[in-house]
């Protein structure tokens, strides 16, 4: 169980953390019941579902890295001043609800706050703007932002690794505590305001993806969802990542995590899959992660722009004025516009090597292109931004001196703060917007220029243009950024082959008018539709759909430190207690008992197969007890179990799931009449090898009355893929045959049809009945797929009316997942510890089989 001490929970995540004081509660909290607040414990309860710390409407929640305001300080009175920050994409999103819902946002400020005023500010902020500041320490603001976001996240969430001390910083420990210690102090305002009950939390951005852990811990039920807006790495680059797993799991704490592309999601999924072993499938459409009874979904959607914001931003008298300057500028040429973040990732560089390729290799276009560039401020620091902007003065300069003139220009660099005004109007004349960032998370670039280009009847009036007039627009993007797949109408490239750049700004610059018009028209069509508020409401909506079932499982903290996770099941799935058993076992006279081999009472990961002497020790004492039908039931060969277990001369073997069965060490194997025909191997055997040789890694286990197709030492993702092909192929071979193809934990397997580990659980226990011996105790215990038949079969048959009472019934599955089983144990020594105090309860005495014998090929 989770320590309560939040010491423990973070000393254990990552060492020694920052000394960082106790947040003042600036905000109070708000009673929905008379009494007394009192000051809760940060980590008190592991059930603070039933807390009410605010008021009892839905709210949303959205907590980020930085809020969306603009500070100063007054000069004159010396307080601060605060402002909305309208082109921020988080305060935007709030459009996509209704007008009715309170939308709280909580992050932190641009500016350094004095310790004195920052209850004054916090209070001030959330009565005017609905915002609730997180107010970091210097110290660990630079070291969680600038240190480990800035400079280990973020350059390898863009796919570059720390090969060298020149190439990338290496992993710090400390900024690893930073940043634990900041989500930390964000979630500690999330506990400030939240009614977990009511409000949906929304966590942005690769800053905060250790929130949701902090936020899961304490609430175990709480609607929490995160959107990742940068790139997801594959697995081999996020691999590299000491923290990997962690912030994994972070994410896991989620009910829905939305990525941009699809690219994104499957390297995540293929990390989950790598890392921690978790399986995913598409549900009805949606892609769902099981993770310990959760099912974690996987939403992938772009976000879009605010067309109100941008379209009034067209309609300023600004923007006219600015175009006709911009225009009369530059009469008689064409516009190739280019606005990017001073950064390594966004592939300046590369644009002007492509528009000095284009200039040189076609004359009669210089004097009529010209590149506009225009350069936001760099977001980071360092000696990659130095470089970068020293490249690209140094290109810029090149090009102008080979390719200029007195009068022109073929390259104009804009490196100063660019208003809104003037960046509107540029996207409107531009003919051609480029975009060749090598890695980008979404770039909202593209779809503002879709939009500028479509204009405004009074857009159209100051451009001299006829109102409802065709509109054109030209794209190039780089095939590595996030909106490229929406823009199915743009000339993608790939930014690191120059050749293809230039040959697709030449193509831009050429194209007929009519086909700009339908692919102008094709993403003005998509953009409008799929704005800011169609993504924030389709988010939300989904975070619904992931949080229906919520109050409808039982569901406990489990794990320490960082590796926190709720466990979800049925709420009368529960815990088998030894004495529980033992009880109902010393009243009963009756009993059958059936086990599982491999992951029940042999750990699965386990080399050596054997059981062990202890084992052997405890079956023969529950074997000799009169009372007693013991049964072990595997889906291993008759030849291995009878050899191991040839000292039990008691004991029942189903073997390869009941195709085999043998009643005592003494009697003969059976063979099942429903598994006769087995001409199916040689379709199979085939095809399996097919799959094997081309699987490095996998391997056949041929049986006797089946072929499995194991994959756990191959790669797990082609191993995976390899294993569904495999499944859908045999399905279509055997079609017509007397065949099931199964597919289970790193196995495909082939057996007869018919057969399964549940069929031996309802002959034996119609053979207990028919003997005038109805069992009054049933126990079974299993951990894997197959073992779900012996569970569905047991409580079937015992409600059959043939029997007098219905017994005691004990189907329990190993490890705490989703089954059919009502009880659990956690692991392989839990269940030996189960069959030594059956068997230290047994009364053992020298026993024959029974002489009544039924046929097993008449009970079946």
């Amino acid at each position: 169980m989770a320590s309560r001490s939040p010491t423990n929970f973070l000393g254990l995540a990552s060492g020694d953390l920052l000394d960082v004081p106790r947040m003042p509660r600036s905000l109070p909290r708000v009673m929905t019941v008379p009494g007394i607040i009192s000051e809760l414990d940060d980590y008190g309860s592991n059930d603070g579902d039933s807390e009410s710390s605010s008021v009892c409407c839905e709210r949303k929640i959205i907590v980020m890295n930085m809020l969306p305001l603009q500070a100063k300080k007054d000069g004159q009175s010396g307080k601060w001043c605060f402002s909305l920050d309208e082109d921020s994409i988080l305060l935007q999103l709030k459009d996509g609800f209704s007008p009715e819902m309170e939308v709280i946002y909580i992050g932190s400020l641009k500016v350094e706050i004095d310790a004195n005023e920052q209850e004054e500010v916090a209070q001030k902020l959330f009565d005017n703007f609905n915002c609730v500041p997180t107010f970091l320490p210097y110290d660990l603001q630079k070291k969680f932002y600038l240190g480990f976001c800035k400079q280990q996240l973020w350059p390898l969430f863009h796919y570059m690794l720390p090969m060298c001390p020149e190439h990338g910083d290496r992993f710090d420990r400390q900024l690893w505590q930073a940043y634990v210690s900041a989500n930390k102090l964000f979630a500690d305002k999330v506990m400030e305001i939240i009614n977990s009950e009511e409000d949906s939390v929304w966590v942005h951005d690769y800053h905060l993806m250790l929130l949701p852990t902090f936020l899961r811990k304490r609430y175990n039920r709480v609607k929490l969802g995160f959107f990742l807006h940068s790139p997801f790495p594959s697995s081999e680059i996020y691999r590299t990542l000491p923290v990997r797993d962690e912030i994994l799991r972070g994410l896991l704490n989620c009910d829905l995590v939305g990525f941009h592309t699809f690219d994104y999601a499957r390297h995540f999924l293929s990390c989950c899959s790598r890392m921690l072993g978790l399986d995913y499938e598409s549900k009805r459409g949606h892609i769902g992660l099981d993770y310990y009874g959760r099912t974690v979904y996987i939403k992938i959607l772009p976000v879009g722009i605010h067309m109100g914001r941008l379209e009034s931003v067209m309609n300023l008298p600004s923007t006219f004025a600015k175009v006709r300057e911009i225009r009369d500028q530059f009469m008689g040429k064409k516009l190739i516009l280019g606005i990017d973040d001073m950064d390594i990732f966004k592939g300046i560089s590369l644009k002007l090597l492509a528009v000095e390729q284009l200039l040189r290799q076609r004359p009669e276009l210089r004097g009529k292109i010209i590149l506009v560039q225009i350069v936001n401020p760099a977001r980071g620091s360092g000696k990659d931004v130095y470089e970068a902007q020293k490249e690209t003065y140094a290109a810029a300069e090149r090009i102008n001196e080979a390719y200029g003139s007195n009068n022109y220009k073929p390259v104009i660099l804009i490196d100063r703060p660019v208003p809104r005004f003037e960046k509107t109007a540029y996207y409107a004349l531009a003919e051609c917007c480029i975009v060749s960032a090598v890695r980008d998370g979404m770039n909202l670039v593209p779809y503002k220029y879709i939009v500028c280009r479509q204009g405004t009847p009074l857009m159209d009036e100051a451009m001299g243009l006829q109102i409802g007039s065709p509109r054109t627009s030209m794209l190039v993007v780089s095939e590595f950024i996030g909106c490229s797949p929406s823009l199915s109408g743009a000339i993608r490239v790939n930014p690191w082959d120059i050749d293809a750049v230039a040959d697709a700004l030449e193509l831009a610059m050429t194209l007929q008018e009519s086909e700009k018009q339908l692919r102008h028209e094709k993403h003005y069509r998509y953009v409008s539709t799929h704005d800011i508020g169609y993504w924030s409401r389709s988010f939300m909506q989904d975070l619904v759909r992931a949080c229906q079932d919520h109050y409808s499982k039982r569901c406990w903290g489990i794990g320490l430190g960082l590796r926190f996770r709720v466990v979800s099941l049925s709420p009368e799935f529960r815990k088998l207690t030894i004495d529980h058993i033992v009880s109902a076992y010393k009243r009963t006279h009756r009993r059958a008992i059936f086990l599982d081999y491999d992951g029940t009472i042999i750990p699965q990961s386990s080399i050596i197969k054997i059981p062990s002497p202890e084992i052997i020790s405890v079956l023969t004492t529950l074997c000799n007890d009169p009372c007693n039908t013991v049964f072990i039931v595997s889906g291993r060969g008759r030849s291995s179990l009878g050899e191991w277990f040839a000292s039990c001369e008691l004991l029942g073997i189903a073997a390869e799931h009941g195709h085999f069965i043998r009643w005592g060490g003494t009697s003969e194997w059976e063979t099942s009449p429903l598994s006769s025909d087995l001409d199916w191997i040689k379709i199979v055997e085939p095809v399996m090898r097919l799959y094997m040789e081309a699987t490095d890694g996998s391997s056949i286990e041929p049986k006797e009355s089946a072929l499995v197709w194991h994959h756990q030492d191959a790669d797990s993702d082609f191993g995976s893929c390899q294993a569904k092909e495999l499944l859908n192929h045999l399905e279509n071979v055997l079609a017509n045959e007397p065949a099931v193809v199964k597919r289970g934990q790193h196995i495909v397997e082939v057996k007869p049809q018919g057969v399964s580990k549940g069929l031996v659980a309802e002959k034996v226990l119609s053979r207990m009945v028919d003997s005038g011996r109805p069992p009054d105790f049933v126990m079974c215990i299993g951990d894997d797929r197959s073992d779900e038949d012996m569970f569905e079969s047991i409580l079937s048959t015992v409600s059959s009316p043939s029997l007098p009472s219905a017994p005691e019934i004990f189907a329990c599955t190993v490890g705490r997942k989703p089954s059919k089983a009502k009880f659990y144990l956690d692991d392989t020594s839990d269940v030996v510890r189960l069959l030594q105090c059956l068997a230290s309860s047994s009364c053992p005495r020298s026993r024959q089989l029974p002489q009544m014998r039924v046929c097993f090929e008449s009970v079946f």
